[in-house]
């Protein structure tokens, strides 16, 4: 007897779901067009800037010729990082960079936090503006002004060393000292961007309900408990953020103004990743070689961005992703 073979009918693919994705795009688009005409020029940036120039990577495993262009030169592999990691100078630069970063991590990063904090709690209106008008300046003075101010501070004959020989020390040069440059760098990153970085979470702080402050109050709950009880924990899910975006670039210590603060004599506690590739790269036209310093800086900045938030993930409700 023959067997009968049923086939069932083919069921049509569900396509409501596109088109509901698609209706309430557009619909969004059509409220909120002006915010994505503000992103066009963001995404443009990122396009052009950030993800076009991704393929010249490739570079890092070539012996690269602008004579022969990016894919006709010479393929050597991972001969150039074999040279970063057998370099003299590779524990120096990432001794330097890790600490610096570290530096930065526990000092730079809660200063905003802690000057939002009080800045919130300051009743008189025109105080707390002066204060937020003179912590914002530095952040828009360009970055070789402020790398000519400090040199100007921190020179022999300097503010910094006229106070210091006022007390009865002596005056010293002391971006000439190898021990003081990490401290000066640090200082000067806290002053120069404090008030700039404070501005997102004073904007968390305006978020925070006014009517638990008034309960704590009825409760008889002091300033400090209110901002421990509060305060931190309403702006915690910002400052979780902001760590973990701040883990993404860990490694990049921004090289401009190192390269303008530094020099031979402080190499030894001044040179980072960053400097090394300006060197390298643009000085010594080692381009391939930079180029494998900067993927592994890259890299490296990845794995911690992916640590930093998965750890998040675990230990709080806050993530990127």
């Amino acid at each position: 007897m023959a067997k009968q073979i049923t086939v069932a009918a083919a069921q049509p693919k569900p396509v409501y779901r596109t088109n509901l994705f698609r209706a309430r795009f557009i619909r969004d688009l059509a409220l909120n067009k002006y915010l994505y005409i503000m992103m066009i020029p963001v995404i443009v940036f990122y396009v052009v800037f950030h993800y076009a120039p991704l393929y010249g990577a490739v570079i890092a495993f070539k012996d690269y010729s602008p004579v022969k262009g990016v894919f006709g030169s010479e393929w050597v592999g991972l001969e150039h990082f074999r040279s970063l990691f057998e370099s003299y100078y590779f524990r120096r630069i990432l001794q330097n960079t890790v600490l610096i970063s570290i530096y930065s991590l526990l000092f730079a990063f809660p200063a905003p936090v802690i000057l939002a904090l009080m800045i919130n709690e300051v009743r008189n209106r025109t105080f707390k503006r002066t204060v937020q008008t003179i912590t914002y300046m530095p952040y828009f003075v360009s970055l070789v002004v402020i790398c000519g101010i400090i040199k100007d501070f921190t020179n022999s004959g300097g503010l910094i060393n006229q106070l210091v020989v006022a007390l009865g020390g002596d005056g010293l040069a002391l971006l000439q000292k190898p021990n003081l440059f990490r401290p000066i760098y640090i200082v000067s990153e806290i002053w120069q961007k404090i008030g700039w970085e404070s501005i997102i979470y004073i904007a968390a702080l305006m978020g925070i309900d006014q009517e638990q402050y008034e309960a704590a109050r009825i409760d008889g709950a002091s300033r400090l408990k209110q901002i421990w009880h509060i305060t931190l924990p309403g702006i915690m899910p910002t400052i979780v953020i902001m760590l973990i975006l701040r883990m993404g670039h860990m490694l990049n210590v921004g090289f401009e103004k190192i390269i303008l603060l530094y020099n031979p004599v402080t190499y030894e506690t001044a040179d980072v990743i960053s400097s090394f590739v300006y060197r390298k790269g643009l000085l010594e036209f080692g381009w391939s070689f930079s180029s494998a310093v900067g993927l592994f800086n890259s890299v490296i900045n990845l794995l911690l961005l992916i640590l930093a938030n998965q750890i998040s993930r675990k230990i709080s409700e806050s993530s990127l992703w």
